[in-house]
């Protein structure tokens, strides 16, 4: 059988190494070897994407790999990957991304590209790692890659306060992460000898030791969702980030946290997560109420938006605990949706700077006349985010609440938050594309090209699709989510 996952993987990193050096030579070869290692990789996952919906059972693991022995002195210490229900749309989330993001990134990088290139192929491999791993010390293993590409793009093209937005985002990141790491050595000790996935999902683990893994996952996954109060990095390596990482920043970084809760918290852990599910929805709905009130008066544009996906990580984190098919499945759906709707509200943020010379909120004015085509694409972009039903970013949305008040009654506050998340929007837009001008145009605003035009537009076409065929989607995390509320005997 064709290794299909460690091809998703090894190929984006091997390809950063021949980009660093082309990039010595050709800015141009850089560029065109970048996209197509992307694209290759877009369409691998592609392609298991498809056979994974074709099964018709999104709970069964499929391109397994392994689990062939890695440190030998060790038990349970091996290469496993596999990709199901759950990891499928992730994957191809990624994918997708990557390739906007090579895209976007020709007009506004330049300087050290081939350098730069090949930080984001080294992000693109290790991040499907995370997502198909099937071993919690393999999983660890590239969870932690991820995070030196993405150090070195907000540090080295990023903003005035890059470097302490680097660092900051690498202190709470790796601090999270060794305290998910002690979590999993924990149930290695005090479970059974072994970090599969598979394996520790057939044995039952000790209440006490699901509760004190719980403790040591939230903190994990919790700052890398973010959820409040582990959420102060955010908006810092958001806005000094240059546009095109904040896409991956926001829309594949972050869904590692979601992820990881529902394979390793609601999988192996189900007791704990029943028993204390409930104080993770309060979580969940304190970041919801957080992320959208502290949004709606900010001045940043880019800082308004990387607030917006605390807000809207909040829901991913309520749907996950509820526990039931419609908060499960639609948590799952809304991080795909996320994704892309965040992407193309960062990639706009970075051509507004560009195009204007400020992020102010205030200070851009009447952009409808100044730049019709990238108002265009704001407003646009703006219904995908507040969950406009034009957009399948609507079902998720009402999936989540609707997974919420199935779960307790009391949880239809739930509901306040969509009519606060419009709020912003329309806010935002009314002062900055429907604002009259209030000074003469200065001569160098230009509006966006078409090449931007169609490579923007790009980002609409996924949430176009799933709305009109959302069982794309939902056909294999509905599968999955019942076979894991069935494990848990909810």
């Amino acid at each position: 059988m064709i290794p299909i996952l460690s091809m998703m993987i090894f190929i984006p990193v091997i390809g950063a190494i021949f980009v660093y050096f082309i990039g010595r030579y050709s800015v141009k070869g850089v560029k065109i070897f970048a996209l197509i290692v992307s694209i290759i990789v877009l369409l691998l996952a592609l392609y298991s994407f498809g056979r994974v919906l074709e099964s018709g059972a999104g709970q069964e693991i499929l391109f397994e790999e392994g689990p062939w022995d890695w440190i030998p002195t060790l038990s349970g210490v091996d290469y496993h990957l596999g990709i199901d229900g759950l990891s499928a749309p992730l994957v191809l989330v990624s994918a997708f991304l990557t390739v906007l993001v090579v895209l976007g990134s020709w007009e506004l990088i330049q300087t050290r590209q081939g350098l730069y290139y090949a930080l984001v192929l080294l992000f693109a491999g290790s991040v499907i790692g995370v997502f198909t791993s099937l071993n919690l010390l393999l999983f660890y293993v590239f969870w932690e890659i991820v995070l030196i590409p993405m150090f070195f793009l907000i540090g080295i093209w990023g903003g005035p306060r890059r470097k302490y937005a680097s660092m900051k985002f690498l202190l709470f990141t790796y601090v999270g992460s060794v305290i998910m790491l002690l979590g999993f050595i924990a149930l290695y000790i005090f479970a059974a000898p072994t970090f599969d996935i598979k394996d520790l999902s057939i044995i039952q683990i000790p209440f006490w030791v699901q509760t004190l893994v719980s403790i040591a996952t939230f903190i994990g996954f919790g700052v890398k969702l973010p959820v409040v109060p582990f959420h102060t990095w955010l908006p810092d390596a958001h806005v000094e980030a240059p546009a095109p990482i904040s896409v991956l920043l926001a829309g594949v970084l972050l869904k590692m946290g979601g992820y990881g809760f529902i394979r390793v918290n609601v999988t192996l852990l189900p007791k704990a997560s029943a028993e204390y599910g409930w104080i993770f929805i309060i979580i969940g709905l304190v970041t919801m109420f957080y992320g959208a009130l502290v949004a709606i008066v900010q001045k940043d544009l880019k800082r308004m938006i990387a607030l917006t996906s605390i807000n809207h990580m909040g829901f991913v984190l309520l749907g996950i605990f509820t526990l039931n098919l419609y908060g499960v499945s639609g948590a799952i759906f809304q991080m795909f949706n996320h994704a892309v709707a965040i992407g193309l509200l960062f990639m706009l943020s970075g051509y507004i700077h560009e195009q204007t010379g400020t992020r102010e909120i205030s200070l851009l004015k009447g952009l409808k006349d100044k730049i019709p085509r990238t108002a265009t694409l704001l407003v646009l972009a703006s219904m995908a985010g507040m969950g406009v039903p034009i957009f399948a970013s609507f079902l998720s949305e009402y999936m989540v609440v609707l997974g919420a008040i199935s779960y307790d009654i009391r949880l239809a506050v739930s509901m306040l938050i969509p009519a606060i998340t419009v709020g912003y929007f329309l806010w935002m837009l009314r002062r900055t594309v429907m604002s009259p001008i209030e000074n003469k145009e200065p001569n160098h605003i230009h509006d966006i090209k078409t090449f931007s035009v169609i490579h923007l537009a790009l980002y609409l076409i996924p949430l176009i699709i799933l709305l009109i065929m959302p069982w794309l989607i939902l056909n294999m995390t509905d599968q999955f989510a019942e076979n894991l509320i069935s494990l848990i005997g909810r």
